[in-house]
């Protein structure tokens, strides 16, 4: 996409008044940018995507921060950041990705100002979450989502739950550590989120031990590549014969990589800047971070040919690319990438025993 058409969409979505007009701002986005996105695109219309997703959520909380107001409860008390998990995190949004998010604010001294701050922000959470709806973005199936009280919380709230999961690192608390460790903030006070991250950060290099459970979690998505190097597509039902590239593929490397950078303290969230982080600290050599760029973006690309359903007018994606779509071009470069993850996920592996925290 050109530079004057991608700030022509920035200017539609910022000039947006309402829902209505600014969901009409994000089905151009998706119309400009359809036809480049599915034919492979390069990073850099991926980042151009992410770009506006950014910008949309953006002026969804200008306008609820506008409606909450309208509505006599004022302008927000303290300062908040709003966060993005999950792929938005990451700045690996597709055309239709779900809503992860969570939202921090200031704290303050006096209860009663905190009981009102809490009310205030919830709202403003409900409000923005049901204009994200309205724009297309279904709320995350796993409900981790502002609007829900547990990810929405005060800056010393947020500091008690991070140490209640490292303090009890089941299965579910691993899985929220390791969702909080791709957040970032997309509007806001961008220091309070900074002040969180710092937190997350310091307490995850002083707690060693949680490496073999983040490992456990790490590892539970298998490549599907089989040991003759056959793609393991689905064999039943309406799906078969496609290919499963979010969780068989995608999402392994994101969380390898994510591993590898927890152990190093990278405090980078996309993929592709974990990589570049990991390959300067020579924690991935020269060839080990050309191949896992390489294997990462084809994924990234191939993801965009996912499966796409529509339903009371959210967009969602199946991850799963269709056996129509797999061309004979693609298997190579993709069983060679599939090959370049299951050797990260054995080097992750390796790297843990070396102890987390670095060498």
């Amino acid at each position: 996409m050109g530079t004057s058409s991608r700030n022509r969409l920035l200017l539609d979505i910022a000039s947006a008044g309402d829902p209505e007009s600014l969901r009409v701002a994000r089905e151009r986005v998706m119309k400009a940018l359809e036809p480049e996105l599915y034919s492979l695109p390069a990073v850099t219309e991926i980042v151009t995507l992410n770009e506006l997703h950014d910008a949309l959520i953006a002026r969804a909380l200008v306008l609820a921060e506008k409606e909450v107001a309208r509505l006599g409860y004022g302008a927000p008390p303290v300062p908040y950041a709003y966060m993005l998990y999950g792929s938005g995190g990451r700045y690996e949004q597709t055309m239709h990705s779900d809503q992860d998010s969570g939202l921090v604010y200031g704290d303050t001294a006096s209860e009663d100002d905190g009981e009102k701050n809490r009310r205030y922000f919830l709202l403003l959470a409900d409000k923005v979450v049901q204009y994200l709806i309205l724009l297309g973005y279904p709320p995350c199936d796993g409900n981790v989502i502002t609007s829900n009280p547990e990810w929405c919380l005060s800056l010393a709230g947020w500091i008690r739950k991070i140490d209640h999961w490292i303090d009890d690192p089941d299965w579910e608390n691993v899985r929220y550590l390791l969702i909080a460790a791709d957040g970032r903030a997309v509007y806001g006070d961008k220091e309070l989120a900074d002040r969180l991250r710092d937190r997350f950060y310091h307490d995850m290099l002083d707690h060693p031990s949680i490496a073999q459970r983040m490992l456990d979690n790490t590892l539970r998505h298998k490549i599907l590549v089989g040991v003759f190097g056959q793609l393991l597509t689905e064999r039943y039902g309406e799906d078969t014969g496609s290919l499963d590239i979010k969780y068989g593929a995608y999402i392994p490397m994101v969380n390898a990589i994510r591993l590898l950078a927890l152990q190093a303290g990278v405090r980078e969230t996309s993929t592709l800047r974990r990589i570049e982080a990991l390959r300067m600290a020579h924690l991935l050599s020269e060839e080990e971070a050309e191949e896992a760029e390489e294997a990462f973006v084809l994924f990234m690309r191939l993801r965009m040919l996912a499966s796409v359903s529509e339903a009371n007018g959210q967009w969602s994606g199946s991850g799963k690319v269709p056996a129509a779509r797999l061309t004979k071009e693609m298997i190579a470069p993709l069983k060679k990438a599939l090959r370049v993850g299951v050797k990260l996920q054995k080097k992750v592996q390796k790297e843990l025993q070396r102890g987390f925290g670095g060498r």
